[in-house]
């Protein structure tokens, strides 16, 4: 098997897991408070990420961010987007908002390319422009037809192209940079833990039983396993390709959402998605031409 479809098979798992088992692992937890949930994610994800510094050998750079002040700072606001974004999709999936969530994961790409126009100074395409036009379409139909903005799918789009934005600014590797944000946060996730513990015992143990438990203990490996196999595929093909594969996760949720947990999914959600598809489509139809060119 060659590097380059190695590379696209951890890609394909890496976006399965992600829209896949992620979805399925948080309501199988769905008992336990969504705060709570994001507590044992941070605390079990250092205790996992930690073996895999070593093996990486990655200690030296682990060392060197923490004495960067600079560094420090930029990953301590990655930290607070990350973990908004991560509190978000944990509430959604426990109470029956795969739909939102997965819409969310449609719209980022395109508040990417938003933010980079105002934030970063890049040149927009008119197929660009088209592209960010219809998706505000699809959400102005959502207010107008459903009567709210869908709040959950745009909080994770931006809080999620936010942690890109600024993570992009910081060249740190993935492991580590993720190792120094959830080691940020375990303060913290220690404090809320024993806040909740002395006042109306924490979820853990024998409050949830054995299988609830396991579950959580498994937190860490659920964050952890398709970050690397992201790693691998990154490693192995041109991002503009792995860019393309980003749309499993998502559309794997939105499948989980109909016909597993059969959330409802009515004709003004339909065409709320099919306007985000069209938008989509446009751009990646334009990314892709755009790419060829270079080549």
């Amino acid at each position: 098997m060659s590097n380059e479809r190695l590379g696209q098979l951890y890609a394909v798992f890496a976006f399965l897991f992600w829209g896949g088992l992620s979805p399925i692992y948080f309501k199988e937890v769905s008992s336990v408070a969504p705060i709570e949930i994001l507590v044992y994610r941070v605390i079990f994800s250092v205790i996992t990420l930690l073996p895999f510094l070593f093996y990486k050998k990655e200690i030296s750079s682990f060392l060197s961010i923490i004495k960067d002040f600079k560094q420090l700072r930029n990953l301590f606001f990655s930290t607070f987007f990350v973990s908004v974004n991560w509190l978000i999709f944990i509430w959604a999936i426990t109470n029956n908002r795969i739909l939102e969530a997965s819409l969310g994961y449609y719209i980022n790409p395109l508040v990417n390319v938003l933010f980079g126009f105002l934030f970063f100074k890049e040149r927009m395409t008119k197929y660009q422009y088209v592209a960010i036009f219809i998706a505000t379409l699809a959400i102005l139909y959502q207010l107008i037809t459903l009567g709210y903005i869908p709040i959950v799918s745009l909080s994770l789009a931006v809080s999620f192209a936010m942690y890109g934005m600024i993570r992009k600014k910081i060249n740190v590797g993935s492991i580590v940079g993720l190792f120094v944000e959830v080691l940020l946060t375990l303060p913290f996730a220690i404090a809320y833990l024993i806040y909740i513990y002395n006042e109306k015992g924490i979820a853990f143990g024998e409050n949830s039983g054995v299988y609830v438990s396991f579950m959580l203990v498994l937190a860490g490996l659920v964050t952890v396993i398709p970050l690397l196999l992201f790693n691998g595929a990154a490693t192995r093909m041109k991002l503009a390709t792995l860019g393309f594969f980003q749309y499993i996760a998502p559309t794997v949720s939105f499948l989980i959402a109909v016909f597993i947990y059969h959330e409802e999914f009515n004709i003004d959600k339909l065409v709320t998605f099919c306007l985000i598809w069209i938008a989509l489509i446009i751009y990646s139809l334009d990314s892709f031409s755009k790419r060829r060119v270079k080549s």
